[in-house]
């Protein structure tokens, strides 16, 4: 297909196409004469991807390339490939000397360690985890190990589900573009259905049904 085709099927513009091209991200196509290149279904789902991290998952140019090296490395293992799209998702969190972080730290370590899950120790989530409970304990709320391990567990339920969701065989691309969807935007329907079962917790609670809405 043509450039020209190639924007219709995707809905990138043609200029982008063209910048990804010049930026290395998406291969050239096959030439056809010195100003004109064809392009397969290769190219096109390599640019659903692109355009799945940059538009549906706002991932820096710079993170999208080593996501990009990582698929083509057929040195790195899926669990790794996983791994580098997740931390590309993930925001940055700079750890502090406040008193709450290094409580807050400490309480994430030792859920960790409770939980006996296999993390690696650069993983930004421990850092936004540890702010969150850090931000918390600095409002003067409690965040203990029963709190910690009944979200923990529907968490590890999530991520089963997600994982197991995962075909090994499949390209590599759609099990990127995958997690990427499901960090991204799966996260958001997490936080939706909380607020949802939040309020019908709330009303089987305290609801009184005498009272005038």
């Amino acid at each position: 297909m043509r450039v020209s085709e190639l924007s219709r099927h995707s809905g990138v513009p043609v200029a982008t196409i063209k910048y990804y091209l010049r930026e290395g991200l998406l291969p050239k196509g096959e030439a056809t004469s010195a100003t004109q290149a064809v392009y397969s279904e290769t190219h096109l789902r390599r640019l659903r991807l692109i355009r799945a991290l940059v538009e549906g998952s706002g991932v820096p140019l710079a993170k999208v390339r080593a996501i990009l090296d990582a698929i083509d490395d057929t040195g790195v293992d899926l669990h790794h490939l996983l791994g580098t799209v997740q931390y590309a998702l993930t925001p940055e969190t700079t750890p502090t000397d406040d008193p709450e972080w290094q409580d807050a730290q400490q309480r994430t370590e030792g859920l960790l360690a409770r939980l006996d899950w296999w993390v690696g120790p650069f993983s930004p989530a421990r850092h936004q985890l540890t702010r969150a409970i850090a931000t918390v304990l600095g409002l003067g709320y409690e965040v203990g190990p029963h709190t910690l391990d009944v979200y923990a567990t529907a968490a590890r339920t999530m991520a089963d589900h997600d994982v197991t969701r995962i075909d090994p065989a499949a390209p590599r691309e759609e099990a990127v573009e995958y997690v990427a969807v499901i960090t991204a935007l799966m996260d958001q329907m997490v936080l939706a259905l909380h607020r949802l079962a939040q309020e019908d917790a709330s009303a089987r609670r305290f609801h009184d049904p005498d009272a005038e809405c």
